[in-house]
């Protein structure tokens, strides 16, 4: 483990920087959506804007990094978003902001193209695990300071605006002086929608629908906390113990995943979120229990991520992990698309409580067709299970790749199993030799 963080400290030390302005960012439009009183519905669309950037600079910018090379594409990124965030404080507006949002959501998304690749480039097939571990804890610490930061000045005025843009800025120094080479890039190769699901439906869909819970969540929490008429302190300690939930519960879950079938493992999960996402709802008017519901929520929503990624890769051959993973973190990000827009008509339609009731019924929905899914298929015999390893929320395709080469490394001495009948995609599951780390059917 310290080897691998010696050898990548520079390239992590910059996605920390990054993930902080990213977290801090993200609430910051939405309080300031809210003081500027734009209409819910707006705010989500907005919102959703940025996942539609991200989406395509996760495809993009591995063909502009083959092109120019990975140090110009990522300073080039670097300054792109320093300065979206500041023209965000000059013109107050939804176009301007929705148009702001898209260009930072590519812009984002292309610096973890490039970090996620050069971060592949140091890894060692006993170290990629770790790794990747060490990537979410980062990705999830950012984004939770993130949210602290916004304590720091008054969001009416620039400064906030300002200091996110010198995160941005100073996230550059620690890699462009790194003296280790950069990744050599390939645009990735995802597999066709249709074969992954036919593998893995329940992988496929919890990917997808965590997809927009992850949206809705992140983007619309602050929106949700402003119409309750909370402080910025509040708000910034509400979406804290958001990310503070995912971060602690996802070892545990993962452990426990890794012991019993995934199916019955998620289920739990997918309806515990269900019932807390009920419970802060009836528990709104004190804002401690509040925040206690709120971390038990956010402890089930975000390991889910990673639960599906390792249900759907128990069903894969070897060979075919690391495409199968790309493509589920694709559909993860189109799913985050839906999630703000979504979220933003429920709080439209039943108040500030329809963030929780939109959230509760989607995890609810899912829970119902991971149970389904348990009657058309027998669970996976626990010895061809892989070992649960962490995903970040806003991975691009690279991590889900970089998962699958985990995967596939540390699995390639397991002898094949015979596939379930009826599913003629299933194959043996990979165990990964990494610790039980954060982010089935």
């Amino acid at each position: 483990m310290i080897a691998a963080i010696s050898s990548s400290w520079a390239l992590l030390l910059g996605m920390a920087l990054l993930m902080i302005g990213n977290g801090l960012q993200g609430t910051l439009l939405g309080v300031r959506a809210s003081l500027e009183a734009f209409p819910t519905t707006v705010t989500g669309l907005l919102m959703s804007a940025f996942y539609f950037g991200f989406l395509a600079g996760s495809i993009l910018t591995p063909k502009m990094v083959i092109r120019v090379g990975h140090v110009r594409v990522f300073a080039a990124l670097a300054s792109l978003a320093s300065t979206a965030i500041l023209i965000h404080a000059v013109f107050v507006g939804p176009t301007s902001w929705g148009l702001m949002r898209l260009v930072s959501g590519l812009c984002y998304a292309g610096l973890y193209v490039v970090a996620e690749s050069w971060l592949n480039e140091q890894a060692t097939n006993e170290t990629r695990g770790q790794l990747l571990s060490i990537y979410m804890v980062i990705s999830m610490g950012g984004m939770a300071l993130g949210q602290v930061l916004l304590n720091v000045a008054d969001p009416r005025h620039a400064d906030l605006f300002i200091l996110v843009s010198i995160l941005v800025s100073f996230s550059l120094i620690p890699m462009l002086l790194s003296n280790t080479r950069g990744p050599l890039m390939e645009a990735p190769s995802p597999m066709s929608v249709k074969e992954v699901y036919r593998a893995s439906p329940a992988g496929f869909v919890s990917a997808f629908m965590n997809g927009i819970l992850m949206g809705g969540s992140v983007a619309m929490g602050a929106v949700y906390a402003g119409l309750l008429g909370f402080s910025v302190s509040q708000i910034s300690l509400f979406m804290t113990m958001l990310l503070i939930g995912g971060g602690c519960f996802q070892w545990p879950i993962g452990r426990l995943s890794d012991r019993y079938d995934r199916r019955k493992v998620l289920a739990l999960v997918t309806f515990s979120a269900a019932g807390a996402a009920i419970i802060a709802n009836m528990v709104d008017t004190s804002f401690v229990a509040l925040l206690a519901a709120t971390f038990l929520f956010g402890g089930m929503m975000f390991p889910m991520y990673s639960l599906a990624l390792a249900y759907a890769n128990d069903h894969f051959e070897a060979d075919q992990m690391v495409a199968a993973s790309g493509t589920l973190v694709l559909m993860g990000g189109v799913g985050a698309l839906f999630g703000p827009t979504l979220v933003a008509a429920s709080m439209d339609l039943f108040g500030p409580g329809g963030f929780f009731w939109a959230l509760g019924a989607i995890h609810a929905l899912l829970g119902l067709f991971i149970l389904y899914r348990m009657t058309q298929r027998p669970a996976l015999p626990l010895d061809q299970q892989g070992s649960y390893v962490a995903m970040p929320s806003r991975a691009t395709m690279v991590a889900g790749e970089m998962y699958g080469e985990a995967a596939t490394e540390d699995g390639s001495d397991q002898e094949d199993q015979e596939p379930a009948e009826g599913t003629p995609l299933e194959g043996n599951g990979a165990a990964i030799n990494a610790p039980a780390a954060p982010p089935v059917d």
